[in-house]
């Protein structure tokens, strides 16, 4: 047997990329580099490679398809439960996707030093929920809300507590600004009231459409996710020109096509929503579902009109002089442009924040989806605008309301002048036989005794 040879070196190349001699001193022994090949591989070794990313994109489709399935059926099954499961899909929507967006800019060896960072990006989402939930309370639901002796003071005194909330934030803010990390700490500051008015604040307009009736929800929400399906089936299939260099597999053909057949799903679903009471009542009872249904004098929206057909257009509709079609069938081609058109901008602002930080995705919230954010980008954008169309073009102004009235009673008169008003409101029913006049008689003797 052979004995191994001591002090032997073989020649590799050192720092400089020249190859070193066999007694290590490349100025010994003149070389020519030497050129390093990958050792070719086995057909079995590529096979295993194939083989192992075949599995890998399987499993990615299959957890994909699942959790797509899943969210389908909690969106339709909270649907079907009430305007309230609704809402509590939406508040929990706002909380993720402001935690999601809030991590990308956290340092986490400046977060140890400085204690309360977290503490107060937390709060200020706290204040600025109680604000614009509390708003939406007050004003949709005002008839129970202030004649609560508990809920009465509060609402009325609502936006100064708003208000005394976030100053008590600012100072603490302010007194906690620590040498050497005042740039962190403000980056913080800016970047949660970023985060709060582009996620908190346009997601909440979507409650606001909630209220209004279900169809202001189901709509908006449904027309991005039917965009942004043909986007990719139509870019796929005709794309060529490429739409946007921050999206760069976004095509204009894809964007056009997506706008088409969304004009055509809006009009359709409209058709179908405007026959039940359910999707198109606004809701004053969160007790309401699919299955109680809900009762109102439709807004004249979706009630069927005539219309006259300009004479240029008559010869295609075979001479008809008119047609009878609900003015939401106008309003959805809004709508439906919109979606189309502005809210996937949405969406490339926030492939644009990503680039920006280097990330795939804002989270791994949803296995095989990635964060809320991601799925979520051009929704908020969408449910605002459906908000200000709505109350611009859509929404029926009653002169006075109850909760208008009680309002005006309890924050105005005195509580002699109150009785008054109900005084002289028990003796306007008992006169139209509404209220039996003994009831009169009751109320009147149990405030001379309590007196």
């Amino acid at each position: 047997m052979a004995k191994p040879r001591r002090n032997v070196k073989f020649p590799h190349r050192n720092q400089c990329g020249s190859a070193e001699g066999v007694y290590g001193d490349s100025n010994s022994i003149p070389t020519s580099p030497v050129k390093l090949t990958a050792l070719p591989e086995d057909d079995d070794d590529k096979s295993l490679i194939k083989e192992s990313d075949y599995e890998k994109k399987k499993q990615t489709f299959i957890t994909r398809t699942i959790w797509t399935l899943v969210m389908i059926g909690i969106f339709f099954g909270a649907m079907a439960a009430g305007h309230l499961y609704i809402l509590a899909i939406v508040t929990a929507v706002q909380v993720i996707t402001f935690k999601e967006v809030i991590a990308i800019a956290n340092v986490p060896s400046r977060e140890k030093k400085l204690q309360f960072t977290k503490g107060l990006n937390w709060y200020f989402l706290a204040t600025t929920m109680f604000y614009l939930y509390g708003e939406s309370v007050i004003y949709y639901f005002k008839h129970i809300v202030v004649v609560d002796a508990f809920l009465g003071p509060l609402a009325t005194h609502h936006r100064f507590l708003s208000f005394m909330l976030y100053v008590f934030g600012f100072v603490f803010f302010v007194a906690t600004l620590k040498k050497g990390h005042y740039k962190f700490q403000f980056t913080q500051f800016a970047w949660t009231h970023m985060a709060l008015y582009l996620l908190v604040v346009q997601a909440h307009f979507i409650i606001n459409n909630i209220f209004e009736g279900m169809i202001w929800f189901f709509l908006p929400v449904s027309l991005v996710i039917t965009n942004d399906i043909f986007a990719y089936i139509c870019g796929i299939t005709f794309g060529r020109t490429q739409l946007i260099k921050i999206s760069p597999k976004k095509t204009v053909e894809g964007f056009v096509g997506a706008w088409i057949w969304t004009i055509i799903f809006g009009l359709g679903m409209t058709n179908l929503l405007m026959r039940y009471k359910y999707f198109i009542c606004p809701v004053r009872d969160l007790g309401a579902n699919a299955f109680t249904g809900l009762e109102c004098s439709p807004n004249p929206v979706f009630l069927p009109h005539e219309y006259p057909i300009p004479v240029w257009l008559r010869p295609m509709v075979l001479g008809h002089q008119t047609i009878v079609v609900a003015p939401m069938q106008f309003h959805i081609l809004a709508m439906a442009t919109f979606a189309s058109l502005i809210a996937p901008f949405g969406g490339f602002f926030a492939s644009g924040l990503k680039r920006t930080f280097k990330l795939k995705d804002f989270g791994e919230t949803i296995p095989g989806h990635g964060g809320i954010t991601d799925r979520m980008d051009c929704q908020f954008i969408m449910g605002f605008f459906s908000y200000m169309y709505y109350q611009s073009f859509i929404a029926t102004y009653a002169p006075v309301t109850v909760g208008d009235v009680l309002e005006t009673v309890i924050t105005s008169l005195s509580q002699e002048q109150q009785l008054e008003v109900v005084y002289g409101l028990q003796k306007y029913l008992v006169g139209q036989g509404i209220v039996n006049e003994k009831i009169l008689e009751c109320w009147n003797d149990l405030l001379q005794n309590g007196n």
